[in-house]
């Protein structure tokens, strides 16, 4: 017969970090940042605890008398052990002032408890095999995660440390009659409409194939990793990482790419390409070219990344190519599927999430181009799920017009929707040789 195994825990850090509470109330209100009532093993400990938060949250004195006092009156003194028991509390301290240690032990044990709860859930749930295993899988990703978030502590930081780190958000974040308080686009009218895109949003980015959507997100990328300091992940299901990076050095160094494939660069040009190299070396840009990548499989990269580098923003591109791991004949349901998958990753890692989307040929059998929530591609689900819709339009690709010497010309965003904000439609310059989207007001000037 297998012997019989006991959670992890320690009672005498436990009693020892109450009885240092007794004899010292001022020390819990550090203590319990990090300690709550469930942590605890024993039940008469739990029962301890929460009276003295509930004293001191009423300003009472937390002594031997006023915890007996009140646990009497809950009726629970006796489950408690009584006066003598916390008497023993008082004896059982070594070091009052090593209570914050004591705190951490009981803290640490309550995660292992919580650890070997979670994989005997996970362990029965595969055994029963009742679900499809990427399912289980993500759910099993789902309980480590949260588990890893309780072991996150945050505690006063110097002013200095900080403060450029805050000065380039606020620099990134400035417009012409005010700040924005999302992450911010890098472009002065789309941020007055939206504020910055905002945590737990589903933003997609939709336009007809070469009307320069994977463009535009790169530059939303770089704009937040350099400019605001904001970890970026970048999934990338169509274009290698290589040609990704190109991409964002030509449009970061306004050098044309055309001219960086076929190898005339100038010596301007090089110079050029050094400060971008410099600047985009200090972004912190993370780049998946995982090709057919499944959404589950994203979602788990995301978490990770989330947990190691505290990504501020998650671009993916784009939707119509990520995999559903439930294969259906119906394509429509598989779109519908990993849209509210993206939409529930973003509310779970409190971040932006930009997913590009292709446009059905709809609009150009119209006499007005102008794509609407109608061209979105196999789902209406796409639509109800979003907070943010964005589409691109350029009339050049649409008429077929000859570009600029430059390769420069108008587009406009349309924000076809917008569940906490404003409609309407932002212009911006294109340079399509660079890859660059700029402010419309630049080339006015």
């Amino acid at each position: 017969m297998s012997e019989l195994r006991v959670p992890p825990h320690n009672l005498e850090a436990e009693q020892s970090m109450l009885g240092a509470i007794l004899l010292d109330r001022e020390i819990l209100i550090n203590l319990a940042v990090s300690v709550q009532p469930q942590h605890f093993y024993k039940e008469a400990h739990r029962h301890i605890f929460d009276c003295m938060i509930h004293l001191y949250m009423q300003n009472h004195p937390v002594d031997l008398v006023t915890v007996s006092n009140r646990l009497s009156q809950q009726g629970k003194l006796a489950d408690c052990g009584g006066l003598s028991y916390l008497t023993s509390l008082l004896d059982a301290t070594p070091v009052i002032s090593h209570a914050p240690v004591y705190a951490k032990i009981v803290h640490d044990k309550y995660i292992l408890r919580q650890l070997i709860a979670a994989g005997s859930e996970i362990s029965a749930s595969a055994f029963a095999a009742t679900g499809e295993p990427t399912s289980l899988l993500d759910n099993a990703e789902q309980r480590i995660f949260r588990l890893a978030q309780m072991q996150e502590s945050r505690d006063f930081v110097p002013l200095v440390s900080i403060l450029h780190e805050v000065y380039a958000q606020l620099n990134a974040s400035k417009l012409p009659g005010g700040n924005i308080n999302g992450v911010p686009s890098g472009y002065y009218q789309l941020d007055r409409l939206t504020h910055g895109f905002q945590k737990g949003d589903l933003i997609i980015l939709a336009a007809r194939p070469s009307v320069g959507k994977t463009a535009l997100s790169l530059n939303f990328a770089v704009h937040a990793a350099v400019k605001a300091k904001i970890p970026v992940a970048f999934f990338s299901l169509e274009m290698p990482k290589e040609q990704l990076t190109l991409r964002m050095l030509c449009a970061e160094s306004v050098v044309r790419t055309e001219s960086v494939r076929n190898g005339t660069l100038g010596d301007r040009d090089w110079d050029k390409i050094a400060q971008g190299i410099h600047d985009l070396s200090e972004a912190k840009i993370f780049i998946d070219d995982t090709p057919s990548l499944s959404v589950m499989e994203m979602r788990s990269k995301a978490r990770r990344l989330k947990m190691e580098q505290n990504i501020g923003l998650i671009v993916v591109d784009y939707l119509q190519l990520l995999r559903y791991p439930q294969r259906s004949e119906n394509r429509q349901q598989e779109v519908a599927e990993i849209t509210r998958t993206l939409k529930a990753l973003a509310r779970e890692l409190e971040v932006p999430l930009i997913s590009l989307a292709q446009l059905s040929r709809a609009a150009e059998q119209r006499s007005d181009k102008r794509p609407n929530l109608a061209d979105l591609r196999e789902s209406g689900e796409i639509e109800q799920a979003a907070d943010l819709v964005m589409f691109l339009y350029r009339e050049d690709y649409q008429n077929q017009q000859s570009p600029t010497a430059d390769g420069a010309g108008p587009i406009e965003v349309i924000l076809g929707k917008h569940r906490n904000g404003p409609v309407g439609q932002v212009s911006l310059v294109f340079r399509k040789d660079y890859g660059r989207f700029e402010n419309a007001a630049m080339h006015d000037e």
